[in-house]
């Protein structure tokens, strides 16, 4: 994997900030990604990501397997092609979708039957196929197919079912064919400490260039959620990055980036925006709300997004009342360049080592107590 690096620049207490080398170019840590479910990130071009300054961004390949189909897209010449998005990009394994679908799905040692909810055929996914489809789909980086048990579960079913992603990560390993290719390991044992630090010791036998954090922001509450990041991310390998996954609202990135977390991906930032609520310093605003009729001003002052930069509130509050796809897009820009900017200030201030300083001074802001996990 001479294609990958990690350094790990600078440290403020659990918080850190590197540079992680790929294929497709750099990645400066901590960094939000962008998500694009079906290959496209909802109702933004590419050049529109981009310019929020994203540097990576993921794709989902259990409904890329579904449609268009991994295969069209490897003829296609892969997926930094197909997208024509020519920065790094990440893939899921499709397991998390599989074990959403409940009563849609049986899992067995070897993988998962699953049926389509859009037109009811059945399908099987494992560790061999998820590599397969991966390898097809051609990201910078893969994820391995583990399970993603439920928040509320129980001892002994995390016990087996941690067992059981382990043998499918031996299988991954195995079957991943591309040195273009970095396959990251997942953390799992849901809520219980015991199995965290099973699991992290488990793969990190592996040589990996990065490790993830599953099973979390499933069904547990935040404090459980805070509770096992802070646990569990300075076990992890500290000259490799971090990835917690589907974690990103403003007060997650902060709190991630507080324990040791250096990766993280969300679809909040779009699927909010859709509905008309943005980011702000102070927290969430509804942008149909009444006390923007006649502001004009733009969403958040000396914000250097695209959209509060060319538009003000009382104009997206007009369009999105009338129905207008503009308004979702120029929210969902707003709202994406916030938390890319954000993980880019923390960057920033760990460099500087001020970072505890700018946690405060945040969390503060959204009116939210700090966390007393990992304090200094």
């Amino acid at each position: 994997m001479t294609a990958f690096s990690y350094q790990l620049q600078a440290t403020q207490n659990n918080a850190r900030a590197g540079l992680l080398q790929t294929p497709h170019g750099p990645v400066h840590t901590p960094v939000f990604m962008p998500v694009g479910t079906h290959s496209a990130v909802r109702t933004l071009t590419w050049p529109q990501v981009s310019d929020t300054g994203a540097e990576i961004v993921l794709s989902n390949s259990y409904h890329l397997y579904l449609r268009p189909g991994h295969e069209l897209v490897e003829k296609a010449g892969g997926l930094h092609h197909w997208m024509n998005w020519h920065k790094p990009i990440l893939t899921d394994s499709g397991g998390f979708q599989v074990f959403s679908l409940a009563k849609h799905r049986d899992i067995t040692p070897e993988g998962v039957y699953f049926k389509d909810v859009v037109d009811g055929k059945k399908h099987f996914m494992g560790p061999k196929e998820s590599m397969r489809i991966q390898n097809a789909l051609g990201a910078d980086i893969i994820m391995a197919f583990d399970e993603c048990p439920p928040g509320a579960v129980d001892y002994d079913y995390a016990k087996k079912s941690l067992e059981m992603t382990h043998r499918w990560l031996e299988i991954c390993f195995a079957h991943h064919a591309r040195q273009d290719q970095a396959l990251f390991p997942i953390v799992q044992g849901s809520v219980y400490e015991d199995l965290r630090v099973k699991s992290v010791d488990f793969v990190s036998q592996f040589d990996a260039v990065g490790f993830a954090i599953g099973g979390v922001s499933v069904g547990e509450t935040k404090m459980q959620m805070n509770q096992v990041v802070s646990f569990t991310a300075p076990l992890m390998p500290a000259n490799k990055p971090r990835y917690l996954m589907g974690v990103g609202t403003p007060e997650d990135l902060l709190e991630g980036i507080r324990h040791g977390i250096d990766m993280f991906d969300c679809v909040m930032p779009t699927r909010v925006a859709r509905h008309g609520s943005y980011f702000t310093p102070t927290g969430k605003k509804i942008i149909r709300n009444a006390e923007h009729k006649e502001a004009f001003s733009p969403l958040v002052d000396d914000c250097a997004c695209y959209t509060c930069q060319n538009h003000t509130r009382a104009y997206l509050r007009h369009i999105f009342r009338m129905g207008e796809t503009t308004a979702a897009t120029l929210l969902s820009i707003h709202n994406i360049y916030t938390l890319v900017q954000l993980a880019k200030d923390a960057r920033a201030h760990i460099i500087a080592g001020t970072f505890e300083d700018f946690y405060q001074q945040r969390m503060a802001l959204m009116g939210l107590t700090p966390s007393l996990l990992s304090a200094p």
